[in-house]
């Protein structure tokens, strides 16, 4: 049974193979495995392009980033027509409670990103926050930006 979200519903495409569920990615264009953390994910891009108006092109999923040696992947990141991050998007599982520790792995993740806005979710519930990086100050943001709200041009 998937979990039903704290963001829109939309035509999800899913299908089976034997005993293996698959969701469509519209962004990448193929059916992925469907892992809870996949289910957020798929819904959270849908969220920002229909009511955010975040166009499809500028999305960069699991975008490989290396840290201490170590290889990660930064769930969704969302782009200015420059090419620049504006959005990092860190994703978890229904289930999984966002602890401190969401917090310091998005955190991590944009120290080489550095997109100023910066998103948690586990599809239940969303916390958006501002970093400045000339200061390090952070400030929690109420609602999530529209995209031209993020982009100057």
């Amino acid at each position: 049974m998937l979990a039903r979200l704290n963001l829109p519903e939309f035509e999800v495409r899913l299908k089976k193979d034997g005993d293996k569920k698959y969701i469509f990615d519209i962004l990448r264009r193929k059916y992925l495995y469907l892992t809870p953390e996949e289910w957020v994910r798929q819904h959270f891009v849908n969220y920002l392009i229909v009511e955010k108006n975040y166009p499809k092109g500028l999305f960069r999923i699991e975008k490989l980033l290396h840290y201490h040696k170590m290889r990660k992947r930064a769930d969704i990141i969302v782009c200015d027509r420059k090419g620049t991050p504006i959005v990092l998007v860190e994703c978890k599982a229904p289930h999984v409670k966002i602890t401190q520790d969401a917090f310091n792995q998005a955190a991590t993740y944009n120290t080489q990103i550095k997109a100023p806005i910066t998103i948690i979710t586990n599809g239940l519930r969303h916390f958006c926050y501002k970093t400045d990086f000339s200061t390090q100050n952070i400030s929690f943001i109420q609602d999530i930006p529209l995209f031209r709200e993020l982009i100057s041009d």
